[in-house]
């Protein structure tokens, strides 16, 4: 089945740098100084008119050649950025765009092994780190030989006795010895911008290539939404939207939205190092935030706390989550304590710089769409789409298969991995996304699992997120949590035949009903919602918490690996 966005097609891609349509655009020059950013440990507040400058004196700093007192970075150099959320994160990530020097993000949860892996992957031959976590990355960087000379603190204290160099420092030189500011240098549509890990779910993560013209193409996409959601929704006089930048900015959906398209329209992002629920709620009331971007895992931590229901929550006018699916019942948790006028959600990922699908408001393009709050949602604007079966014959309307996305916000590639890269990135554009959906006559999109998660049982497909979403919804509000995945048994036809196998984690209720009463309500429930092939046969464990990466994805061979181990160990 072939898909096209319902959106007006996008305008033609500018060969600029992006910073260009940022900040020095028309639009973006008229715009009146307002508080661009909030740290919401410190209260520090930071205006535009002071970010941009910040960016300017940065891109000088660490552009300009060496013999006029800069670094002298080109596009031969690689940035690594390891760090929590912060300003300065906001700071260089605009810099080095102005300058088209490409960066690499880290996460800040990275273990030393991942850390080796993210250098040697990457190639950086920079590395800016926040002073909290510079001891971790010092002991891999005398492994792994990476020069000290090149090592910046990002933001925070360094601790060491080493005096590394900070940004902050590097500005106030520039500064203090007036230097010429350092222009914003061309780029292209295939202009590297920067390097962002894949999540690494199916295996170690990949570096996908993200380009200055996809970016281009995710900027005007947003626009082009912004534009239609208007015409449904005029904006209240005076509103002025704040956001909690929780998401980490080393991954895609928070970077976006809490770093490279601030400058688009004047907001606030009130910034949390990262998501910690206790901040989270005292900071809601005092800025009054009314943009709530969001991702299963924090909703569930969220709808689980007794604090929750007793924060003034009242200036959250808008929730969108995205970076893993979203079960109606956890959606139907959230709104029964937070009553928003918007509630969105997505799907995306970081080969397609980040959004794909996304659930429109009711009324959006003069009604020529279905809006259902079950839905994934439409295709967002410039984007085209195949449903594919394994065969590679094209689904039928309402059939579950593979979705295959075209547009000019799927990356370059991966770097530095032609194999991997030929397998997603096809010919004529289309993105192999590993993702399965199925989608109405209308162009309704309905996640149905990752390809990669569903399960063979006796030559049948079965979806996890089936299974997860039937158990989430036993009525007796016993489990608060739950992942499915499929595992062998002795009695398995053939190595690829897979018994689903549920990890729950129970509410206060269901720790009173006691485990065993829970696991036997639980398979009950799943015989009476689904055919036979799909029952627990795998069986059901308790478990504290289910394993998910920071931004919420599950880690379902996590726990396949503790199973077999255990299942191992039980035989010798």
């Amino acid at each position: 089945m072939y898909i096209q966005s319902p959106f007006p097609p996008l305008p033609p891609l500018p060969e600029t740098n992006c910073h260009n349509l940022l900040f020095r655009s028309p639009e973006a020059l008229a715009l009146e100084d307002y508080v661009m950013f909030i740290d919401a440990i410190t209260g520090r507040k930071v205006r535009r008119y002071e970010f941009t400058e910040r960016i300017y004196d940065s891109m000088t700093a660490l552009g300009a050649s060496r013999d006029k007192g800069g670094l002298g970075l080109g596009r031969d150099c690689m940035v690594g950025i390891l760090s929590d959320n912060c300003i300065e994160y906001c700071t260089l990530v605009h810099a080095l765009l102005g300058i088209t020097v490409p960066f690499v993000l880290f996460s800040s949860y990275a273990t030393s092994h991942e850390l080796k892996h993210f250098l040697n992957r990457s190639k950086s031959t920079h590395i800016f780190v926040h002073a909290d976590l510079l001891e971790a990355f010092l002991s891999v960087a005398r492994e792994e030989d990476f020069p000290f000379e090149n090592i910046f603190i990002l933001e925070g204290q360094d601790k060491s006795d080493l005096n590394f160099r900070s940004l902050d420092n590097l500005i106030a030189e520039v500064r203090r010895n007036q230097l010429p500011k350092e222009p914003v240098r061309a780029a292209g549509k295939d202009t590297l911008a920067y390097l962002v890990f894949s999540s690494g779910t199916s295996g170690l993560p990949k570096a996908v290539m993200i380009s200055h013209g996809n970016l281009l193409a995710s900027l005007f996409q947003a626009v082009v939404i912004g534009m239609e959601i208007v015409k449904v929704k005029p904006p209240l006089p005076d509103f002025h939207p704040v956001t909690l930048g929780f998401l980490p900015f080393y991954h895609t959906y928070g970077l976006h939205t809490a770093c490279i398209r601030v400058p688009l329209t004047p907001s606030t992002v009130v910034i949390l190092p990262r998501w910690n629920l206790d901040l989270a709620l005292t900071s809601i009331p005092r800025y009054r935030v009314s943009v709530f971007l969001t991702i299963p895992s924090v909703i569930h931590a969220l709808v689980s706390s007794p604090k929750f229901s007793q924060t003034d929550l009242s200036s959250i006018v808008v929730i969108s989550s995205g970076a893993a699916y979203l079960p109606p019942s956890l959606q139907r948790k959230l709104e029964k304590i937070v009553k928003p006028t918007s509630f969105g959600d997505g799907y995306g990922m970081s080969e397609a710089t980040i959004s794909l699908i996304g659930r429109p408001p009711e009324g959006l393009l003069a009604g020529k769409i279905e809006y259902v709050s079950t839905a994934i949602g439409i295709l967002i604007p410039g984007v085209d789409a195949l449903i594919l079966r394994p065969d590679g014959t094209h689904c039928l309307p309402d059939e579950p298969g593979e979705l295959y996305v075209k547009g000019a916000n799927v990356a370059l590639g991966y770097w530095n991995d032609p194999q991997s890269t030929k397998s997603t990135f096809l010919q004529h554009g289309w993105l192999k996304t590993g993702d399965r959906f199925r989608v109405s006559a209308k162009g309704t999109f309905y996640f149905e699992d990752r390809a990669k998660d569903t399960l063979k049982v006796s030559g049948l497909q079965v979806s996890p997120a089936e299974i997860e979403a039937a158990i989430l919804a036993e009525p007796s509000d016993i489990v608060s949590d739950v992942a499915v995945s499929g595992v062998n048994l002795p009695t398995a036809r053939t190595s690829d035949d897979k018994a689903p196998r549920a990890w729950i984690v129970l509410t206060d209720k269901g720790k009173e009903l006691g485990e065993e009463q829970v696991k036997t309500s639980v398979a009950d429930w799943v015989k009476k919602c689904l055919s036979k092939y799909k029952w627990l046969r795998g069986g059901i464990e308790v478990v504290d918490e289910i394993p998910k990466n920071p931004t919420g994805k599950v880690l379902r061979r996590v726990l396949v690996d503790r199973y077999e181990a255990a299942t191992s160990s039980s035989k010798l």
